[in-house]
């Protein structure tokens, strides 16, 4: 985060990103790009992981510019009667 923080220039992940969510979560921290070579190229379908890796890096880019909701040290229930039992 802190190269994140203080850069002004395009920030590209270049190692790494062994699978989807990894390229995922770069781009929800706000990377500007990842570069791909070993985690496809060593895959068992490499055309199918380029095409999971293509999914991801849209998807953490959407959620970045999206915004995510301000982070909790404890989670709360959704509704005030979730996790009650009726007698």
């Amino acid at each position: 985060m802190m190269i994140l923080e203080n850069a002004t220039v395009p920030i590209i992940v270049d190692a790494g990103v062994g699978t989807a969510s990894d390229a995922a979560i770069a781009m929800e921290l706000g990377c500007d790009g990842v570069l791909m070579n070993s985690a496809i190229a060593h895959a068992t379908h490499p055309v199918l992981m380029a095409s999971a890796m293509k999914k991801a890096v849209q998807a953490g880019r959407e959620a970045f510019l999206a915004g995510r909701m301000p982070r909790k040290l404890y989670a709360s229930a959704s509704s005030p009667l979730d996790g009650l039992i009726n007698k």
